[in-house]
């Protein structure tokens, strides 16, 4: 689902292309065996996954200690099912106590050379604006909500440089009843930057002031327990569109929690891109950006608009038009019976607790 408007940069999950999956890891010395046997366990499961096509696991030539696993899968929303899933977190356990550092990659495939296979590839190359997009989820125990909010407003932002080439360029905290999305805009190496925020100090301070609030249990001082919440906090962007070279002048942040029904979670992410990319043809929508969320059944969707979301119809706002389209969202989320788009607005519509942007570097 790749737009072909020359003004509009659009990237997607559900334009139905292969998905290539590479996953760099430094292993600790010694755990080469250990980190192999696990492996070797692991792959048959992860073999039966709906959408997993092939991997392979290679060690550097020239250092050991240095391994690089690939993954093929039919499409981006059949990996993002599998990675997201409890049962995954689990299955590279084993894995992740041999690591000293590790990185994924994630490649759409355009072309491959060599016999003609079924596999769907993407249809051309898609526009970008050197921005990763990545959000992390939570929920907070009911009562706390007021001082959660009062803890995340009021932190130090960390130092926007993190490298020579990786910069932190805009940070935006909602919150929705007890539940709280962080979303992140960065210039460069995604890991790079949420490591280095991770070790600012008046961001550690935040996370543990608020670590007796959280439902899930934390230990930031326990690598497994961080790393488990992390990777269930973790809410992958899957679809993207924007005006390409906007003015930001007057353009608003909100954004919109759409709680779906079981197991239909990638359903309506699905539907809500779709409606995003006609939207986006109208050239006098006020709709500037629309970047979608979804991990399971928590969809969530970021738009940036001209003026204030007042101003805005529901329905374009809501990303609905016509009743039908309302009625097919309607049987996918779990809320009360479909009203007005205007009332959907209002009651799914989060609160900004704060959004900062980095100072322009010259």
């Amino acid at each position: 689902m790749t737009t072909t408007l020359p003004d509009r940069v659009s990237q997607s999950a559900f334009d139905g292309s292969m998905l290539r999956v590479v996953f760099l890891v430094d292993l600790h010395e010694g755990t080469q065996q250990e980190f192999f046997d696990a492996y070797d366990r692991m792959r048959h499961e992860v073999a039966s996954v709906p959408g997993h096509i092939s991997d392979q696991l290679c060690q550097s030539f020239e250092n050991p200690s240095q391994w690089l696993i690939t993954s093929e899968w039919e499409s981006a929303p059949h990996y993002f099912a599998w990675v997201n899933s409890d049962e995954h977190i689990e299955q590279v356990r084993p894995l992740s106590v041999c690591m000293r550092s590790n990185k994924a990659l994630k490649y759409t495939v355009l072309r491959e050379t060599g016999r003609p296979s079924a596999k769907q590839l993407q249809s051309a190359p898609r526009l970008g604006s050197g921005i990763v997009r990545h959000a992390l989820t939570f929920t907070v125990k009911p009562g706390s909500e007021e001082r959660v909010r009062e803890l995340l407003a009021g932190y130090a932002s960390p130092k926007a440089r993190v490298d020579a080439h990786t910069r932190l360029a805009r940070t935006t905290l909602f919150m929705h009843g007890n539940r709280v999305v962080r979303t992140v805009e960065i210039e460069g190496d995604l890991m790079a930057a949420l490591r280095h925020v991770a070790m600012q100090p008046e961001v550690r301070a935040v996370e543990e002031a608020i670590n007796p609030h959280l439902e899930q249990d934390r230990n930031l001082d326990d690598p497994e327990s961080a790393r488990v919440f992390f990777m269930k906090a973790a809410l992958p962007a899957v679809h993207h569109i924007a005006a390409r070279g906007a003015d930001s002048a007057g353009v608003t942040r909100h954004a919109l929690y759409y709680p779906a029904k079981p197991g239909c979670g990638t359903a309506v992410a699905r539907f809500l891109a779709r409606q995003d990319e006609l939207a986006a043809q109208d050239p006098a929508s006020p709709v500037r950006s629309s970047c979608l969320f979804q991990r399971d059944d928590v969809v969530v969707r970021l738009i940036d608009v001209s003026g204030p979301l007042e101003g805005v119809e529901p329905d374009l706002a809501f990303g609905i038009r016509g009743r039908r389209k309302a009625a097919v969202l309607a049987r996918l989320l779990d809320v009360p019976a479909m009203e007005k788009a205007s009332s959907l607005l209002d009651r799914q519509t989060m609160t900004l607790v704060t959004d900062r942007r980095a100072p322009a570097e010259h």
